[in-house]
C-alpha cells in the first residue's frame, strides 16, 4: 500500500513545474501517493500538461498517484518568515503540515522558504517530548562513500549545551533508523581534536555527550572531518553549521568550475575528458545535492523535509523518498524513547 507524502507545490524557485515533475517521478519509481498543495487553478493545468508529456521527463509506464489539495496562498522566498506564518493562514506550507498533523499524510516536503518551513512546522506539528528546539540537518558525502549527517545547519543560531545534546540524540537516531548505521560515530565540531579545544559551548557540551552510555561519542572533530568519513553524525550550533554548509557549497562549485576549465584548456585534456566522461559524471553525481533530497527537520512531532530552493525534479523526487523513509523508520518514537532514558 503506498505511503502518502504531501508536497508544497509552490515552494521552489521554479514552482510548480519542478514539484509536479518530481511528484510524477516519485509516483512512478516509489511506492508513494503524492499530494500537491497549492492553488487549484495553477496546479491543475500544469499537472495536465506534464501528464500529456510536454516536459522532457521519462515518466515510465506506471500510472502516477497524484492528488491536488487546494490552498489559496503560498509563502515566497521574499516573504519575511515570521510575518508570513502569522498572516498567510491558508498557505501551502500550513495546509500541507496540517495534513501530517491530522494523519492524512505521513510526511511533508518543501523546497520553499526555510525559515517559514521551520516556524510553521513548529507551530502546526509541535515539538517532541524532551526537545526544546528543532534541528535542521543535512547529508554530506564522504571520501569513504558513506553519508555523514551534520546538524544544526541553520535553525538555531544561538545554542546551549542541552540543545547540542538533543541534536546529538536526534542525529544518532536518524543515522540508525534511516541511514542504517548500526552504531553511528557522533562527533562534536570544534577547532581541535583535544578535549580542551573549542569555545565555552563545546567545553560544556563535551562531558554531557561523553556521559551518554547509549551513544558512540568519539569526541571533538574538525572541519576537515566533514568529508573524510571519520564521523557519521557531526553536531554543532546553527551558526557554525550554516557557515560550514555554505562554505562547502561554494567550494564544490569552485572545484567544478576549475575542473571544467582545466579540461577545456588543451586538446590533450579535452581528449582525456572524453575518455573519462563516465568518471566525471560519477564525480558530479556524488557532489550533487539533488541526490540527497533534502534536510530533515528533526525534533518536530511529524516528518518535515526541507529542500534546496533551486531543487530540480530529481531533487524533489528524492525529497519525497526521504520523507517516506523517515516516516516508515519511526524515527520520532526512537528519539523520544532515547531522551527518556538519557
Amino acid at each position: 500500500m503506498p505511503i502518502d507524502i504531501v508536497v508544497d507545490a509552490m515552494g521552489s524557485d521554479k514552482a510548480p513545474e519542478s514539484e509536479i515533475r518530481g511528484a510524477i517521478l516519485a509516483s512512478r519509481q516509489l511506492d508513494v501517493r503524492v499530494h500537491l498543495v497549492g492553488p487549484q487553478e495553477i496546479l491543475r493545468p500544469a499537472l495536465d500538461r506534464a501528464l500529456r508529456g510536454r516536459f522532457p521527463v521519462n515518466y515510465g509506464r506506471k500510472r502516477p498517484q497524484i492528488e491536488i489539495v487546494h490552498s489559496s496562498e503560498w509563502i515566497s522566498m521574499e516573504d519575511k518568515a515570521a510575518q508570513a506564518v502569522r498572516t498567510k493562514r491558508d498557505s501551502s506550507m500550513r495546509v500541507g503540515l496540517r495534513m501530517v498533523r491530522e494523519g492524512t499524510a505521513a510526511g511533508f516536503f518543501t523546497a520553499g522558504n526555510t525559515g517559514a518551513a521551520m516556524a510553521t512546522a513548529k507551530m502546526v506539528l509541535g515539538m517532541l517530548a524532551g526537545i526544546h528546539r528543532p534541528g535542521l540537518s543535512t547529508i554530506l558525502p564522504t571520501s569513504l562513500g558513506t553519508p555523514s549527517l551534520l546538524l544544526d545547519v541553520g535553525a538555531n543560531v544561538d545554542c546551549d549545551p542541552d540543545n547540542l545534546v538533543q541534536f546529538a540524540v536526534m542525529g544518532n537516531m536518524y543515522a540508525r533508523n534511516v541511514l542504517h548505521i548500526a552504531s553511528p560515530r557522533v562527533g562534536l565540531l570544534s577547532i581541535g581534536e583535544e578535549d580542551s579545544k573549542g569555545n565555552q559551548l563545546t567545553h560544556d557540551t563535551f562531558p554531557m555527550l561523553r556521559a551518554l552510555s547509549d551513544m558512540n561519542f568519539i569526541g571533538n572533530v574538525e572541519g576537515r572531518d566533514l568529508f573524510n568519513g571519520r564521523a557519521d553524525v557531526i553536531v554543532c550550533d546553527g551558526f557554525i553549521g550554516n557557515v560550514a554548509i555554505k562554505t562547502c557549497e561554494g567550494t564544490a562549485k569552485l572545484v567544478s568550475v576549475l575542473l571544467r576549465q582545466s579540461l577545456k584548456s588543451t586538446v590533450t585534456s579535452q581528449v582525456g575528458a572524453m575518455l573519462s566522461r563516465s568518471a566525471f559524471h560519477d564525480f558530479k553525481k556524488r557532489l550533487d545535492y539533488s541526490e540527497f533530497g533534502g534536510a530533515p527537520l528533526l525534533g518536530v512531532r511529524g516528518v518535515c523535509i526541507v529542500g534546496h530552493g533551486s531543487s530540480n525534479d530529481r531533487a524533489i523526487m528524492n525529497g519525497i523518498r526521504v520523507a517516506a523513509e523517515f516516516a516508515q523508520a519511526k524515527v520520532n518514537k526512537g528519539i523520544e524513547a532515547a531522551l527518556r532514558t538519557s
